[in-house]
């Protein structure tokens, strides 16, 4: 073989270790995001799973405060209302793909904490009411509840950080730009107006 020969198998050789260690690049790139945005998904369902305790514990607190306050109908209106608003959203178990449809979520979800927080502030004219053992029991669980969803939103939020990172380093951006919308940047929960300010609990 003369030396124009070994030249180009030395080139196609190069060329072939550069095409292997491309493709092994993408691969793992590939299957990083894709462990990621597992991972996202089944946090969005410790969120889902969170927000759903909340909801079901909406109709036995109504039915708890409207038997000593049967006056307040606006009010119970307005938390079956908004909780009907929270049912109506249905993500297929995923992660919201846009920021706007985590957005609309986070929208519902906070209407239904406004009304819970009204109906609680109805709950301070009847002191009977509030010291029943079925009421302290399901005050107690709501307690309970959002407090996880605090938790379980922080925990989303780090969940979709790792996704965006990794999804945004070299070279897995550019792995990424091959398959449109599957990879793109997951959207954070946001702090609700207002926030900077410590909530006052009216229980």
């Amino acid at each position: 073989m003369g030396l124009g020969g070994k030249i180009a198998l030395g080139c196609g050789g190069i060329l072939v270790l550069f095409l292997v260690i491309l493709g092994l690049s993408a691969v793992g790139s590939y299957n990083s995001l894709n462990s990621l945005g597992q991972g996202v998904d089944a946090q969005w369902g410790q969120v889902e799973n969170v927000y759903q305790r909340r909801a079901d514990l909406v109709p036995n607190l109504v039915a708890t405060v409207k038997g000593a306050a049967a006056f307040e109908k606006d009010t119970f209106t307005a938390v079956t209302e908004a909780r009907a608003k929270v049912g109506q959203i249905n993500l297929g178990g995923k992660a919201p793909a846009t920021p706007e449809a985590l957005a609309s979520f986070q929208k519902a979800q906070e209407g239904l904490g406004s009304a819970l927080s009204r109906l609680m502030v109805v709950v301070e004219k009847y002191p009977d009411l509030k010291a029943t053992q079925n009421f302290r029991e399901l005050q107690a669980q709501l307690e309970g509840t959002e407090n996880r969803i605090a938790v379980e939103r922080m925990r989303f939020n780090q969940a979709a950080q790792a996704f965006n990172t990794k999804r945004n380093s070299f070279p897995t951006l550019l792995i990424a730009g091959f398959f449109g919308d599957r990879f793109r940047d997951k959207a954070y929960f946001k702090a609700q107006a207002g926030s900077e300010t410590a909530p006052k609990v009216a229980f």
